[in-house]
């Protein structure tokens, strides 16, 4: 009975291919505890937003230089001890016994509590104070926080300040790219909104500026489905922006050849006719119209007829009863012989008769003509 379970040629696998499936599985196994480890060490950073890299502690006699120094002049502080500006006192850790009660407390990165008024560390004007920005209040950058200590071996409660020091720029990078960005909602067309309102609608600076660059190489988003259609655009994203999303109908009445370049499979011969045919019509009255075109069929008019509108009230009523003979004839629907007979039946009939379908009736225009005729604005006799 065969052995399905052996090689077909009998022979084991290299050496090599060995080695290279072993490398292969350990070079997985190393890419997925990086990714561990980094979303860990993220999750730690952020939930030590309120933890300071370094505490620097005053005593109360030296309190009041420490707080007047720049940011310069600003003490270096160890784990085990905090050194003010003063020759006369230099505290440390052992200086401090078990702290007494007071009315709130913070953690520093030992695990250690401080006897630190709470609120009064939320309220100071000195927290979180940026790099970079000059010093002009005359005192320290950082969090100062007044507490109750004890000294050690006096047995007496003694006044101090502690201060938190700035977070590493790294560590503050980490934790802005972490933060959920606020977002809003309004109405935008994507083909003119700009970079900062991108921001604003909740998209990073990144993929505002992506999205950007695509409409400077010349990009459109003709529907909202292409806006969707953007790696940068998340479909949770799309899903909350796609009722506000206006992209703004072209107006065939009014746009150039320019314009109608833009639509979806118009290119300059088309283009131009679409002009020259709104020209002989006096405007077009209804979308459908620009089917008369040549080779302007069906297929091509759906692909784009969600995107254009027909804006009547920017063009005149067609002056069907007024109009020389000469002038008629130029009418797409009318032609030389009819203009001459539209005449001579408005010569002949009262003013009550004066309608498209007495036309057909009288045989002067065809069905086909008459049918499009009747819905162009007609001005009335």
């Amino acid at each position: 009975m065969k052995d399905f379970n052996s090689n077909k040629d009998g022979k084991k696998p290299s050496a090599s291919f060995v080695v290279g499936a072993v490398a292969l599985l350990f070079l997985i196994v190393g890419y997925q505890a990086a990714l561990f480890i980094h979303k860990a060490s993220v999750a730690r950073i952020i939930a030590n937003h309120d933890e300071p890299d370094t505490v620097f502690v005053y005593a109360s006699e030296n309190a009041s230089q420490a707080v007047g120094v720049t940011a310069n002049e600003r003490p270096v502080a160890s784990t085990s001890s905090a050194t003010t500006q003063s020759d006369n006192h230099t505290p440390d850790a052992s200086m401090f016994g078990e702290p007494c009660q007071t009315t709130g407390s913070a953690t520093d990165r030992a695990g250690n509590r401080s006897p630190v008024a709470g609120p009064a560390e939320a309220a100071s004007p000195y927290r979180k104070k940026p790099s970079g920005v000059p010093n002009t209040s005359g005192k320290a950058f950082g969090t100062e926080n007044k507490a109750l200590v004890y000294k050690k071996g006096s047995g007496s409660v003694s006044n101090s300040f502690r201060r938190n020091s700035e977070h590493s720029p790294l560590a503050e990078q980490i934790r802005r790219n972490n933060t959920p960005r606020k977002y809003e909602s309004f109405r935008f067309d994507p083909n003119t909104v700009s970079v900062d309102d991108l921001m604003r609608l909740g998209f990073t600076q990144k993929q505002a500026q992506s999205i950007d660059n695509y409409r400077q190489k010349g990009g459109r988003f003709r529907r909202r489905s292409d806006f969707a259609k953007s790696y940068v655009v998340e479909d949770s994203v799309f899903r909350r922006l796609e009722k506000y999303i206006d992209i703004p109908k072209i107006d065939i009445n009014s746009a150039d050849s320019v314009t109608f370049m833009s639509l979806p499979g118009i290119g300059k011969f088309f283009a131009g006719k679409m002009v020259s045919y709104r020209k002989e019509l006096g405007g077009y009255s209804y979308p459908e119209q620009l089917m008369d075109i040549w080779h302007f069929d069906q297929e091509k008019f759906d692909n784009l007829k969600d995107l254009i509108k027909c804006d009547t009230l920017a063009t005149l009523p067609y002056s069907l009863w007024t109009l020389t003979e000469k002038e008629l004839a130029t009418h797409p629907y009318i032609g030389k012989r009819a203009a001459r007979s539209i005449v001579i039946f408005r010569e002949n009939s009262p003013k009550s008769e004066w309608t498209v379908s007495n036309l057909q009736k009288a045989g002067i225009l065809d069905p086909d003509k008459a049918s499009k005729l009747a819905r162009c604005r007609i001005a009335k006799p």
